[in-house]
């Protein structure tokens, strides 16, 4: 999947638990979220996404 630009993989590990992975600027990121709606899972990573892509244009500034 994609969000702005970000490329993003998810899976389901377990019933209600989602990995997800993606990689920002050569920084590898990672990480799980608990839900059992696939979209809601989706939604969460594109906000992690989102603060990632803040940080690095703040940094950047």
């Amino acid at each position: 999947m994609q969000h702005r630009g970000v490329q993003f993989r998810m899976r389901e590990a377990l019933p209600g638990e989602w990995h997800y992975r993606f990689e920002i600027d050569d920084k590898k990121i990672s990480g799980k979220t608990q839900t059992k709606l696939q979209l809601l899972a989706v939604r969460r990573v594109k906000d992690r996404i989102n603060r990632e892509l803040k940080r690095n244009a703040e940094s950047e500034s």
